[in-house]
């Protein structure tokens, strides 16, 4: 048998560390899967649907060569949610991302992370003007794209609920 390793690439801000996956992580993802928080990502939902979606993280930077980081805050080593940018099967473009997990919110930390993985898209993947679906029930995450600089393009649909569609700013444009 042969194992595939790939090459995540690590970014570190001021309070984290945006990292790959690793198994260990996978009780905090779980723990936010089922959750009320993840209502806004199609959750809470059992733990087997969890493996899954942590597998996902992983396949999407084999398949695609980007995909979420794991936050681990520097302080506390505490695996505090994720970030990065995705574009599912049936997406017309990439989309900028994150998931902040129960006790690390508030704290400026997703602004942080998704500040670092749009710079690192543009920088180094090409990725200049990335997306984000946001429901607009999720009053949070409508604040963090707005305060990235980030615009309500349009209105649309991702994974059968409507939602806004926001355009981030390009590279040149980024606060």
């Amino acid at each position: 048998m042969t194992a595939t390793a790939l090459n995540i690439p690590v970014i570190e801000t001021e309070r984290l560390i945006l990292r790959g996956p690793r198994e260990s992580d996978f009780e905090a993802f779980a723990a936010f899967g089922a959750s009320a928080r993840a209502a806004f990502v199609g959750g809470p939902y059992p733990r087997l649907r969890s493996w899954g979606g942590f597998l996902a993280t992983y396949g999407h930077w084999a398949l695609r060569g980007y995909g979420m980081w794991m936050l681990q805050e520097r302080a506390t080593g505490g695996i505090a949610g994720r970030v990065g940018i995705i574009r599912n099967d049936g997406w017309d473009e990439p989309e900028l991302g994150w998931h902040i997990y129960d006790g690390f919110e508030g704290k400026g930390l997703a602004y942080e992370a998704a500040h670092a993985a749009r710079a690192y898209a543009a920088n180094h993947l090409g990725l200049d003007r990335v997306i984000s679906y946001i429901v607009p029930e999720n009053t949070r995450s409508a604040a963090l794209a707005q305060r990235l600089g980030a615009h309500i393009e349009r209105e649309g649909e991702v994974a059968g609920h409507l939602c806004n569609v926001w355009r981030h700013p390009s590279a040149e444009g980024a606060a």
